[in-house]
């Protein structure tokens, strides 16, 4: 009974959970030996994805070298966002980043040498090719967060200053939910990937922006339909003390932890059932 409470899933279940963690960690290792083995390669991609980022917060800077507020919203206020968003995406896309080659190994038939290793497919083509290089964008989020934090005037308390690691984990987990969902669309599409890439990294650019300049619609698009509100802006809306573009309660600020529980609850259905409907192409 105590381990039944402990463990909430059936034993084959934690059994096959713990074979997908560990085969994608072993395959994660082997990319990252291959990266370091150049390493001067390694710290240029790194540059690369550093500055390629950066120009995202640069062309903000230049919006507001003419203007003093955006939609209602200082400098450092949509810093903040934008350090959320951008941390949480650049988490999600270090970890499963590969997702969107789901269409293409479809259309080539390289799935099917997936599919007769003993280890949990969604593992394999999450950790294939992975690319310690992103770690660019992270560090880049995290220093737009910092100054954020820095000039920021919010009168902190003890559950603000926890808000701000759980939107980076769940935001991290809302993005991947949506690249496993998007990649299970690809089963059935097959070359869906600038689709799934509207939502993952169309999304991200969306958040870093305050929600006071979207159309109320789009608003509610993304808080009820594709919850990606609640990556960053519902919660650090919060921490802000800003009231939400829709009227929605503050108890949902809290709501990102839950959220990307029942989001990963149907990718991982759509991922079993786009599996399930693969056929070989024969090759």
């Amino acid at each position: 009974m105590v381990a039944a409470e402990v463990f909430p899933f059936p034993f084959p279940e934690r059994r096959r959970l713990l074979e997908g963690v560990r085969a994608y960690g072993l395959i994660m290792a082997m990319w990252v030996r291959s990266t370091m083995a150049y390493r001067a390669s390694f710290a240029m991609t790194v540059f690369g994805d550093f500055a390629v980022t950066a120009f995202d917060f640069v062309t903000i800077l230049l919006m507001f070298s003419h203007v003093d507020a955006l939609g209602g919203y200082s400098l450092p206020e949509i810093a903040l966002l934008y350090g959320l968003s951008a941390t949480a995406f650049g988490l999600c896309d270090l970890l499963l980043g590969s997702m969107d080659r789901v269409g293409r190994r479809v259309r080539d038939g390289t799935m099917d040498t997936l599919l007769v290793r003993p280890v949990p497919v969604l593992a394999q083509v999450a950790a294939d090719r992975f690319a310690l290089r992103r770690v660019g964008r992270i560090t880049q989020g995290l220093l737009v967060l910092g100054y954020a934090l820095v000039t920021l005037d919010i009168a902190w308390t003890p559950l603000k200053v926890l808000m701000l690691p759980m939107m980076v984990v769940s935001g991290a987990a809302i993005f991947g939910a949506v690249f496993v969902a998007g990649a299970a669309f690809q089963f059935v599409a097959q070359d869906a990937s600038e689709v799934q890439n509207s939502f993952t990294y169309g999304g991200t650019t969306l958040l870093q922006y305050p929600p006071t300049i979207f159309a109320k619609d789009l608003v509610r698009g993304v808080t009820f339909v594709v919850p990606l509100a609640f990556v960053s802006w519902l919660p650090a809306l919060y921490v802000l003390g800003r009231e939400y573009p829709v009227g929605l309660p503050q108890w949902v600020a809290f709501l990102p932890p839950l959220v990307a529980a029942g989001c990963w609850g149907l990718a991982g259905l759509a991922w079993r059932t786009g599996l399930r409907s693969y056929r070989s192409t024969g090759s």
